[in-house]
């Protein structure tokens, strides 16, 4: 394809290779390579906020939860033994291909036990593995700065053409992120970062959630925004364009006891903090949409359904704002589901 270099072509043998675009994610560039019609490998140009080393500790990772009996996806090295090839455009790196499929959204709450389960499994299975990383982004779920991002660009950006626009959604951003809950102390350990439903694969039955994908946001992390992130987007059955975003509860309930079912050992303050890091990631992606439509710069937007990516950025910021709005409106209902997940997950079977 015209938009792989052919440098990164050669360089994994790619050559005369059957590509295909795979319009999944808002940061990387993905392509499915087959061989004789089979599915074979997953090509990705990473977004420029990653550096190439992030495929180091990729491989660390993948090395040690297989060896643990997790299925994962694997690095594969050039011809000449690079772990990835940077074309200037971004790192570009040749993954092996996990069999299954990928959802978009959840429909059904066994969807989300299988899901939270898996992600339980891999903490488990890290939970022995000190890792120094090669690479890590600044600034990740830093609230407080995206916060102030958005903050100075209301007060800065007036004469920006959409101001009018963004400043009444950036308004109710920062007022509802003036109470939000605090997070409880708690300990960091290697989370994957971006749980987001679309990284989890599930078996072509979408009974069994048999990997989590894109291992590139793996970093030391706290549970709150780890399972706040993905109850964010499993939650949500309308997506993030939805301008009454809430979420549904017997999802919530379900990935929540799925992942109580492996994850007993997590300790008071990590349970305590799943709701406020709920609540706390939907506004600061909402904050982060906001300041992206001042800034066009960021997230991939969907041109059939919007006239620019600015718009598309202002719909998600509401739509992530009235999702924080709905944790805290039901703060009660979520804790208790919660709370009685981890007080008997044996007795909560029934929701596999």
């Amino acid at each position: 394809m015209s938009e792989i270099p052919e440098a990164v072509l050669e360089a994994f043998a790619l050559e005369g290779a059957s590509i295909e675009p795979i319009e999944v994610g808002l940061i990387n560039r993905t392509f499915e390579i087959s061989e004789h019609g089979t599915p074979r490998f997953v090509l990705q140009r990473l977004h420029r906020i990653f550096g190439g080393s992030v495929c180091l500790d990729l491989e660390a990772i993948a090395t040690h939860v297989a060896a643990k009996g997790l299925e994962t996806p694997h690095l594969v090295h050039t011809r000449d033994g690079r772990p990835f090839v940077d074309s200037g455009d971004g790192p570009w790196r040749l993954l092996t291909f996990v069999p299954g499929r990928t959802l978009v959204a959840i429909r059904d709450p066994r969807q989300a036990y299988e899901a939270a389960r898996l992600a339980a499994r891999f903490h488990t299975a890290l939970a022995d593995l000190e890792h120094t990383f090669h690479f890590t982004r600044a600034g990740v779920h830093d609230t407080a700065a995206h916060l102030e991002r958005l903050d100075t660009l209301l007060a800065e950006g007036v004469d920006h053409v959409d101001h009018a626009l963004n400043a009444p959604i950036a308004e109710a951003i920062l007022a509802h992120a003036r109470s939000l809950p605090p997070l409880p102390a708690a300990p960091k350990r290697i989370v994957h970062g971006d749980l987001k439903i679309s990284n989890v694969r599930f078996d072509d039955s979408l009974t069994e959630a048999v990997a989590l994908l894109d291992l590139d946001t793996l970093a030391h992390g706290t549970l709150a925004f780890e399972l706040g992130d993905a109850l964010r987007s499993w939650t949500n059955k309308g997506g993030e364009s939805e301008a009454d975003a809430r979420p549904d509860e017997a999802i919530f309930r379900a990935a929540i006891e799925g992942y109580a079912s492996v994850g007993q050992h997590i300790d008071r303050a990590e349970r305590e903090g799943i709701v406020p890091g709920f609540e706390t990631i939907a506004t600061e992606l909402a904050a982060r949409f906001a300041v992206d439509a001042w800034e066009d710069s960021y997230f991939g937007w969907d041109a059939s359904r919007h006239p620019s990516r600015r718009a598309h950025d202002r719909v998600r910021a509401i739509s992530q704002l009235a999702l924080a709005r709905a944790v805290r409106r039901d703060r009660a209902l979520w804790e208790s589901i919660v709370d009685d997940a981890f007080a008997g997950p044996a007795q909560n079977a029934s929701s596999k």
